[in-house]
């Protein structure tokens, strides 16, 4: 069974539901149409980062934007690093 995807939109509405008090997370959620689970999953994600919950498909909180962007310098700097260490192998060889 596929997963279904919501909308970031649909999400924000359904925690502003029970942010609002207007019921139980467990009616909110039968009310949507959406398991409990999800429900509570949302408000979590929300929580911990209210700022960019759901950044959306391919799209990437700015602090995870950063650490695959230091992710990705580390990886080129330790191939670099190899490349040196295989040239100054290679030259000291020839000195001798």
């Amino acid at each position: 069974m596929a997963k279904q995807q919501y909308s970031s939109e649909f999400k924000m509405e359904a925690i502003k539901r029970v942010e609002a008090s207007e019921g139980t997370i467990a009616s909110v959620a039968k009310e949507l149409g959406i398991k409990t689970n999800t429900l509570h999953g949302w408000l979590k994600r929300y929580r911990e980062k209210p700022e960019v919950p759901f950044p959306g498909s391919g799209k990437l909180s700015p602090d995870d934007e950063l650490i695959k962007k230091l992710q990705r310098e580390v990886r080129d700097l330790r191939e670099e690093n190899e490349i040196l260490k295989k040239a100054a192998a290679y030259f000291a060889k020839n000195l001798k």
